[in-house]
């Protein structure tokens, strides 16, 4: 039986359904937490933060904070070269978009959006019109840093370039124009998919203790790339492991090799490889779950018992599907990068 929550009491709970790292976990977190007269303390429910990434977060800031690295004043003046030598925007449309967006309150007309919009779309069509997907991917990544390191700097460092404030502000609203370099017309997620089920389970509460101890150093913005966070790559050995806790199962070392074997005939699916390619890994796992079933219904011989497991129970087949998948999907990947040309 779920816990009814008295709505008036709503807007004391927080549910984090993302992942949270670093600063961003402490901002987000922290002003949840600012302490005021007559306020409640707040509830959080979390569905996705291990508590030692957290921990690690905040641990920075719980006893001195200090500055591990300097940062550069003029890492802006670089990224602003290489980003003119793009040739996505022309610089009288930065002026043009500056003079009305820069315009004073009162003197501002409900036409200015259509005008900057105006000055905006020549730069967002020059970036479709790039053929090289690694130079299109290098100039949203290298502006949408430029952005936040001048939110950053812009606070510390009084620039007196406004060559800079300009390319700021018409490229934050340039980026959220630049489409992502993915094909979504392989999967269409509309109506016909819709939430059967959910469980719901604790997996931990308490709280996060921090200690003192040695203070850690924070970092400043020293460079501007491509990097992404990045998770732990799921193992195939991991379904053994998750499926025998959660269900109390007995799978052995053979019965992974079952999965393997899925693994290595999905990987050579024509139709699995275009959908791997062609979408991000959740689309990816609503594309292939039928794909997945048909081969282990083709391997039933091997393994009858995990196929009927997987085929009638729906809590375990959630468990590895994922898991499954993304194992396929990032094998498919390694693959294709392997075949690409330098």
């Amino acid at each position: 039986m779920p816990t009814i929550v008295n709505p008036e009491l709503w807007d004391r709970f927080m549910y984090v359904d993302k992942r949270l790292d670093g600063v961003q976990a402490v901002q987000t977190l922290s002003r949840l937490n600012r302490k005021i007269p007559g306020k409640d303390d707040p509830f959080v429910l979390d569905f996705v933060n291990d508590p030692e990434d957290i921990y690690r977060a905040f641990k920075p800031y719980f006893d001195s904070t200090s500055l591990q690295e300097n940062s550069d004043p003029l890492m802006l003046e670089r990224l602003k070269h290489e980003l003119d030598q793009v040739q996505v925007y022309h610089w009288s449309e930065v002026e043009a978009f500056a003079r009305i967006f820069y315009k004073q309150p009162d003197k501002q007309t409900s036409a200015d959006h259509a005008h900057m919009q105006k000055h905006i779309q020549p730069s967002v069509d020059r970036f479709k019109a790039i053929d090289d997907e690694q130079v299109r991917t290098d100039f949203r990544e290298k502006l949408n840093g430029y952005v936040k390191v001048y939110a950053f700097l812009g606070q510390i460092i009084p620039y007196s370039d406004p060559d800079l404030e300009m390319l700021y502000s018409f490229g934050r609203v340039l980026l959220s124009y630049l489409p992502l370099d993915r094909d979504d017309t392989v999967i269409k997620v509309g109506d016909e998919v819709s939430l059967e089920y959910y469980r719901l389970q604790r997996v931990y509460s308490g709280a996060i203790d921090l200690k003192a101890g040695e203070s850690e150093g924070v970092r400043s913005p020293t460079d501007v790339g491509t990097g992404k966070a990045k998770d732990k790559k799921a193992l195939l050995s991991e379904i053994i492991q998750v499926l025998n806790e959660r269900f109390g199962t007995s799978f052995t070392d053979e019965d992974l090799l079952f999965f393997e074997q899925i693994k290595e005939k999905a990987i050579k699916n024509d139709q699995i490889i275009k959908t791997a390619m062609a979408n991000p890994i959740d689309k990816f796992q609503l594309g292939i779950r039928k794909l997945i079933e048909d081969l282990m219904i083709q391997r039933m011989s091997d393994n009858d018992k995990i196929v009927t497991r997987y085929m009638d129970d729906p809590d375990f087949q959630k468990e590895a599907f994922p898991i499954l998948a993304k194992a396929i999907f990032e094998a498919v990947h390694a693959e294709a990068a392997e075949h690409r040309p330098n």
